[in-house]
Order: structure tokens, then C-alpha cells, then sequence
């Protein structure tokens, strides 16, 4: 695979400072029942790192001394294939902290996760489900065949335990990505058009829709690098910045943890090995730090942050902004 980050760490990208750390979003692990194309981590069925139970402890040590931090923040891989996921759940809604599963929706359906839907809804964790069209042909081609008929029941699974309906206070939201070297369309006119066809298609219903863009890392930049088209997607980044979009970029009050307790601004400069700055080349562990120690401290920045500031921008929690346009075809 080839490596992005010596054709990302000279840039022109503005400084940014962390402000308080709100989110603690924790890799759990590589391995996934899936191999997606558009992936930032390079996950697969292969993959062998996972955080063990000592790192586990660390994370609930250090959410226990920053009162700042009030999500959890749980993703992958397949985060639930960790087998440690559950506890960590369980302790972290005790401690009454708000938890997300960024879930692929497929793993409802793993030997050993038939009663994971049940779980997620018993301590009303939040689904954020990776589901990159509405159309089967699309996501068949992004994330494998048979993917998309898999994410339907799972959904429907979904949705009879009353995730993504109004009165449940289930969450169920849903992420888009494009299918290649593009912007994401306008979030809110893409919402509605999920929204209709997966509601009329299907019954399905869900409370917010995601959208976006693909980093040029890991998985995703190398595949551009092969088609001959890295420096022009840069290019396309660059020429949509906007200003506005770097006062909400997720960096600023969200904090990275990878599956073996480092600590770094965001999942995509872990992934890069980008670590948090002022250390270095050294890593900080988790056991080594606190939310209130990270306040205020410069954040690593390189060419790929442009990808959370182009058009209407882009964060874990979706767009920063607002576009408005026809209701586009999801999938382009």
C-alpha cells in the first residue's frame, strides 16, 4: 500500500488550538467483517490489533478523572468485535456518558453479535451506521456484494427496536461517503432523498444522515495514488476550503485514542502516525494525560485537514455547514 503522509505533511493548512476535550473517541481495534473501499484505517478481516482489557481500564481511568468528557465516542474496525466492547459500554453508561457505536451495520448479523441490536438498545447507545447510498449497486461496489441487502435487515432490526423513531429517544443515524474522488453532496437535500426511497422501499427510518468526505489515507489514498489522481483530489480539497468551516472542525473538542492507549487530535492523524503536538516524535499514552492537560494545546495539522473544511465541511458528527441544491443520487 503506499504511504500518503510524506505527500501531506508540508501544508499550507491554518493553526488550530484544541479547546476542551467533549468527545473521547477510542479505536477498539482494526479487525472488521468488512474490507471498504473508501476506508481510513485500513480495516479487514485480517487485521489482528485490538485494545486489550488493561487499555480498556485505562480509557474508563481517564474519562473518570475528566469530568470535561461527555461521549464516548466507539469505532474501528468493527468496534463490537472487540471483546472487551460490551464492558466498556456498560461501565461508560454508568458512569452516565453519553456512548456511540459506529457500526456497520452487518455485524448484527456475525456469528457470536445476534443479540448485539438487543444490547445496543438495553443501554440506549447511540448507532451511527455506515451506509453509503441508498442504492444496493452502489454500495455493493464500495463495501462488497450482498452488503446492502445485510444493512436492510440490520436496519429493520434496527428500527423494530425502536431506534430511529421520534418517541424512543433510540438513536439511529446514518453516514455517507462518496463513492470516489468527490465532494459529498449537499447533506440535508441527500437526507431527504434517504429518507424517501429507504422509507418507501423498505419502511425504514432514522434520525439523521451523515455525510462525509473520503480522506486521502490509508485504504483510500492509496487507491488514488495507483489511478494517477492523489494531487488532483488535494487540489479539489484545497480549492473548497472555507474559512468558516475551521472554527467547528471536530479537532478542536474531540480527542483520539488508539487501540493500543495513544492519544492523538483526530482518528485520521492516527491513522497517519501524526502525533499530538509538542511531544515530538514520542506518543502520549492516555495513562499519561487528562482531558484539562490537552486543553488549549496546538493541534498537528497536514494537507488531509482540508478534507474537514472543503464545501459545506465535514466532521464524525457530519457536514459543519450548509449547502443547499436539488436532491441529489447518492453514490457519485
Amino acid at each position: 500500500m503506499h504511504a500518503t503522509l510524506p505527500l501531506l505533511a508540508t501544508t499550507t493548512f491554518p493553526a488550530l488550538r484544541r479547546r476542551s476535550v467533549e468527545t473521547l473517541q477510542v479505536n477498539l481495534g482494526y479487525r472488521c467483517n468488512q474490507s471498504c473501499v473508501h476506508c481510513h484505517v485500513n480495516a479487514g478481516p485480517q487485521r489482528k490489533e485490538e485494545m486489550t482489557a488493561e487499555t480498556v481500564d485505562a480509557v474508563l481511568a481517564f474519562v473518570a478523572a475528566s469530568p470535561e468528557v461527555g461521549a464516548l465516542d466507539l469505532t474501528g474496525g468493527a468496534p463490537e468485535l472487540n471483546p472487551h466492547f460490551r464492558r466498556l459500554v456498560v461501565a461508560a453508561r454508568a458512569r452516565g456518558l453519553r456512548v456511540i457505536d459506529r457500526c456497520n451495520l452487518t455485524i448484527l448479523e456475525e456469528s457470536g453479535q445476534e443479540d448485539l441490536a438487543d444490547f445496543l438498545a438495553a443501554h440506549r447507545v447511540e448507532v451511527v451506521a455506515s451506509l453509503p447510498c441508498y442504492l444496493e449497486e452502489n454500495v455493493d461496489q464500495q463495501r462488497g456484494t450482498g452488503t446492502f441487502t445485510a444493512s436492510i435487515r440490520g436496519l429493520r432490526r434496527l428500527n423494530a427496536l425502536g431506534f430511529g423513531k421520534p418517541t424512543t429517544g433510540l438513536i439511529l443515524n446514518l453516514v455517507y461517503n462518496p463513492l470516489g474522488a468527490s465532494l459529498p453532496p449537499p447533506q440535508e437535500p441527500l437526507a431527504a432523498a434517504y429518507r424517501e426511497h429507504l422509507g418507501r422501499e423498505f419502511g425504514i427510518v432514522f434520525n439523521q444522515l451523515f455525510t462525509l468526505t473520503n480522506m486521502p489515507i490509508q485504504r483510500f489514498g492509496s487507491m488514488l495514488i495507483s489511478k494517477g489522481q492523489f494531487n488532483a483530489y488535494l487540489q479539489l480539497l484545497r480549492n473548497a476550503h472555507r474559512d468558516e468551516n475551521v472554527e467547528r472542525v471536530m479537532c478542536r473538542n474531540l480527542l483520539s485514542v488508539d487501540w493500543q492507549g495513544y492519544l492523538y487530535d483526530c482518528d485520521f492523524n492516527q491513522q497517519l502516525g501524526l502525533p499530538i503536538a509538542g511531544t515530538g516524535r514520542q506518543r502520549l499514552h492516555l495513562t499519561d494525560a487528562s482531558a484539562s492537560l490537552l486543553a488549549d494545546r496546538t493541534i498537528q495539522v497536514a494537507e488531509h485537514c482540508y478534507g474537514c473544511t472543503a464545501g459545506q465541511g465535514s466532521s464524525c458528527g457530519g457536514a459543519l455547514g450548509n449547502e443547499t441544491a436539488a436532491a441529489p443520487v447518492c453514490g457519485t
